[in-house]
């Protein structure tokens, strides 16, 4: 889903031990045997039971065996960002609402909202009757402690800002950032006053409030199943935000008890979700049971997830049988296609990625716009997709992909061109590319991950020549994951990107580039311009205008050219022939059927 950061880093060889899965296996039965025996020439028979050892069939249970590839950095619903992070907390919890098969928001624990005259005041009504999965009482005081929470600048979430429109967020977190940088006395009391308020607002606009209409006592309250938000303007999308990872109630008490890494536990992991995480195995495995608590559909299988970051090992272990659903990498689309078997289990459709050349703009030489320029016009995405991507992906040029609303055909601006990337370089503070410093690409570090990379330093070499000092730095991929999200670490070059939350150009362009603390404050991207536009678009209730106001803001987007726009990507997996039920969006993170997996089902009887 899916939404959310993502980077190429799949595939560095892990060792695993063997996850064959046996069909019998030896089991302890009691047997009766007849024992004869002469006793005075006499024959008797006598009965006895002895204990032996012999081998039954275990019976099979519906188990989806699913290889996600790198273990997530957190799964924290209020830290974390990445696609691998929330394919985990959409199993085992629910926000007020969700999306469907067909990406359209509708109900979930709320069973209805309602927006005021002008959207500034969005009210849900919650199902009554809602339970965590280990039976307690799921009220609305629950979401009210988590929206806060993702907003607390000491919690220091990923996705804090996408709340940002409820009444006083932005306050309390700017102001509390300022206090903590700044030397002046006068100047930090006035920052710490000013955050103070700004908490006090936030407090008075997020409301969990009970049939009489006031505030909920405490999480145990039965008729505590209304919350009221205040926002500080108008956000008629707001209610799909409401269904995003960041409002998903974890157990205030749970996170208090498991500490800093509560997240990395089962035990503390008490969701409200189609699904009870019952083991957690970090970098090894997760384990997943249908939750009978919940209020919806059934899901019809178990749930297993593996980490195995080297797709040669994962591909070989689905043609063991050992999966049930890996991703397909295009190293192994020609084998796939050619085999008889695979060729039936290939499922390549649409995504929802954007993937780029991330450039820290803060890092010299990426502080040079004209160096930026030249690394964009020396990507040559058409021989990317071609000779690396195999065809799984297409070129891109801007940021909202293929399919998704905003997105502007005919771009053109830093196509391919190694002349332009040549006199760009010229044209910059630097001269010439032996004047320029070391530039290092880091990547997560797995076999063809390295392969990729070296292509792509070839290519660099091919339009800057021998002058080009460059450097490949290969990175453990979950460490690499963290990297990404530390504005302080050491990534100069990179790839990474940006997969929808929901399909609308507000997700990609205010939430992910607008103002110094957006996702692009990790590259160091800032544009005035930009800003206003999209800050102008996010409250303009007429769809034509708000449209004409992000394709602007887009545009200045792209002239800006904080990174280099690269490929689009499509979903690719195996999926054997006894898997049914998926239901295959853009958004799919992990899996197909990611965004309902309740529909999923196994035919046992097809099952070697």
């Amino acid at each position: 889903m899916k939404n959310r950061n993502w980077s190429l880093m799949a595939l560095g060889a892990l060792a695993t031990g063997a996850l064959v899965l046996g069909a019998c296996q030896p089991q302890v039965v009691e047997k009766e045997v007849v024992v004869t025996q002469i006793v005075e020439k006499t024959v008797e028979k006598e009965v006895e039971k002895i204990v032996v050892a012999t081998a039954v069939p275990v019976e099979k249970t519906k188990l989806l065996r699913v290889n996600l590839g790198t273990y997530p950095d957190l799964i924290d619903p209020q830290k974390s960002s990445f696609v691998n992070e929330i394919a985990h907390l959409n199993k085992f919890y629910e926000g007020l609402t969700r999306l469907d098969a067909k990406l359209v928001t509708v109900p979930a624990a709320a069973e209805s909202w309602a927006y005021n005259a002008d959207a500034t005041e969005l009210t849900f009504a919650l199902r009554a009757g809602l339970m965590y999965s280990d039976g307690s009482v799921l009220n609305a005081k629950r979401f009210e402690y988590s929206i806060i929470r993702n907003i607390n600048p000491a919690t220091a979430g990923e996705y804090a800002t996408i709340t940002n429109e409820i009444m006083g967020a932005p306050d309390w977190q700017d102001n509390t950032a300022a206090a903590g940088e700044e030397t002046d006395a006068a100047k930090k009391a006035a920052a710490e006053k000013a955050a103070a308020e700004g908490e006090a607002n936030v407090r008075a606009s997020v409301q969990a409030l009970g049939k009489d209409g006031a505030p909920c006592a405490d999480y145990e309250q039965a008729d505590c199943l209304t919350l009221k938000l205040k926002l500080s303007k108008s956000a008629p999308y707001f209610h799909t935000i409401m269904g995003l990872w960041v409002t998903y109630p974890a157990k205030e008490e749970n996170i208090d008890a498991g500490g800093d890494q509560w997240w990395n536990s089962s035990k503390y992991q008490v969701g409200n979700g189609p699904y009870v995480l019952k083991a957690l195995e970090p970098f090894v495995r997760a384990s997943f049971v249908p939750n009978a608590n919940y209020w919806g559909d059934q899901a019809m299988t178990a749930l297993e997830y593996s980490y195995i970051t080297d797709s040669a090992v994962s591909f070989q272990a689905y043609q063991n049988n050992e999966f049930d659903v890996v991703g397909l990498s295009a190293e192994d689309l020609k084998t796939a296609q050619a085999d008889a078997n695979l060729s039936k289990d290939i499922n390549v459709y649409p995504g929802s990625c954007t993937t780029a050349l991330q450039f820290r703009n803060f890092t010299k030489p990426f502080d040079d716009a004209q160096v930026r320029a030249a690394f964009s016009y020396a990507l040559d995405r058409e021989r990317w997709v071609k000779d690396v991507l195999k065809g799984l992906g297409s070129p891109a040029l801007t940021w909202i992909p293929p399919g998704f609303p905003g997105f502007k055909e005919g771009e053109t601006r830093f196509a391919y061109d190694a002349d332009k990337a040549k006199a760009a370089i010229a044209a910059s503070t630097y001269g010439s590319v032996d004047k320029l410093p070391p530039i290092v690409l880091s990547f997560g570090d797995t076999p063809r991950n390295r392969t990729r990379y070296e292509w792509l330093g070839q290519r660099f070499a091919e339009v800057f020549g021998t002058g080009l000092k460059l450097e490949l730095n290969p990175i453990e991929p979950t460490a690499f994951t963290a990297m990404q999200k530390d504005k302080k670490s050491t990534l100069q070059m990179f790839i990474g990107g940006w997969c929808a939350d929901y399909p609308d150009p507000q997700n990609w362009l205010s939430v992910y580039f607008n103002g110094s603390t957006s996702f692009a404050s990790r590259i160091g991207f800032a544009n005035a311009e930009f800003d206003a536009l999209t800050v102008q678009a996010d409250v303009e209730l007429d769809n034509a205008k708000r449209a004409d106001l992000y394709q602007q803001a887009q545009d200045k987007l792209v002239d800006a050219n904080p990174v280099g726009f690269f490929w689009n990507n499509v979903n690719s997996y195996l999926v054997k022939p006894w898997v049914s039920g998926y239901n295959k969006t853009p958004q799919d993170a992990g899996y197909p059927g990611d965004i309902t997996p309740q529909t999923i089902d196994i035919d046992l009887a097809q099952v070697p």
